[in-house]
């Protein structure tokens, strides 16, 4: 190493020492981590890559074309988060394995609070396009105990790839909330999952492009089941078959959430008595299994309400 270059990497880490002492003075112990941390680790990315000047400003146009394009019906910072793995990471580290709890899985961006309630066998689908699917299961805990009253949240895109938030005309389809019973038992009616693309048209979208990464996520139906003394769980489920099942832009198949969606031709009997005699549909079987809330994490439940102000 030359006296220059030994020069150049004093100058580099001095930097680095000053701005992250900059936050010595952080009454609030975690924020003062995390601040430090992001510090060291973004002045290592750009010392490792020795980015330019230019590529900086690529990145600050970046950010902030998200930032333009995100509004009340659109989140693109969640969109590059999903892409990026960050949110799958973040759900591994925060859900930690349980016994036989059932997976979690990314949150996704199209979630809406106060969907509308549908009894035990109810029908979420609200004219949405698509094969009608049943799906049934129980509630349980790890132990194998039934949650009554289990609040289970779902949502999906219908048969063109779009939730009902993408359209303009303030549908509400695809979406629904109902409650297990007595024996933690839940059923409704949906459709069977399609493979579509994640919003692609702004720059996230362009991001992929330019990497050679395709936008299009595996078929899935999202979850979010919560019980006062259970961690609340957001995940998906994901039809077994689907040849996008290793390649999910946003990282977010598990192996235990791939179920079997079992084809039922036109006419066959359905298990409400509802007449499908023109009409093929699918059934598949999910039952869930909640951790206890003190596997949450130190401080115990994590709060639904929590987790719907974080998004």
């Amino acid at each position: 190493m030359t006296n220059s270059d030994t020069e150049q990497h004093r100058r580099e880490r001095e930097l680095t020492e000053r701005v992250t002492a900059s936050f010595d003075g952080c009454d609030n112990p975690r924020l003062r981590q995390l601040m430090q941390s992001l510090v060291q680790h973004l002045h290592a990315f750009i010392r490792e890559v020795r980015l330019t000047e230019q590529e900086w400003q690529s990145a600050i146009d970046f950010l902030t074309a998200v930032g333009h394009i995100t509004d009340d019906r659109r989140q693109e910072f969640i969109l590059l988060s999903d892409v990026l793995g960050a949110s799958m990471q973040t759900v591994t580290v925060n859900n930690e394995a349980h016994g036989s709890a059932t997976e979690a899985t990314v949150f996704g961006p199209f979630f809406v609070d106060d969907a509308p309630e549908v009894p035990i066998g109810g029908d979420i689908a609200g004219g949405a396009a698509g094969e009608p699917c049943w799906v049934e299961g129980t509630v349980t805990d790890t132990d194998g105990t039934p949650i009554p009253g289990a609040r289970i949240e779902v949502w999906e895109a219908d048969d063109d790839g779009y939730y009902d938030v993408q359209y303009d005309d303030d549908r509400v389809a695809g979406r629904a909330h109902l409650y297990a019973d007595a024996d933690g038992r839940y059923a409704f009616w949906g459709l069977r999952p399609t493979p579509y693309p994640i919003p692609h048209d702004g720059p996230v979208g362009k991001m992929l492009d330019a990497v050679g990464r395709s936008p299009m996520r595996a078929s899935h139906l999202h979850f979010m089941v919560s019980a006062e003394g259970h961690r609340t769980l957001v995940t998906h489920i994901f039809v077994r078959g689907d040849e996008l099942l290793d390649a999910d832009t946003v990282f977010g198949v598990r192996d235990s959430l791939i179920k079997d969606f079992v084809p039922q031709p036109a006419g066959t009997r359905t298990p409400d008595g509802r007449d499908l005699a023109t009409s093929p549909w699918s059934r598949v079987h999910f039952d869930i299994r909640l951790a206890p809330s003190a596997a949450a994490d130190g401080d115990g439940e994590r709060d639904r309400d929590d987790m719907i102000d974080a998004i």
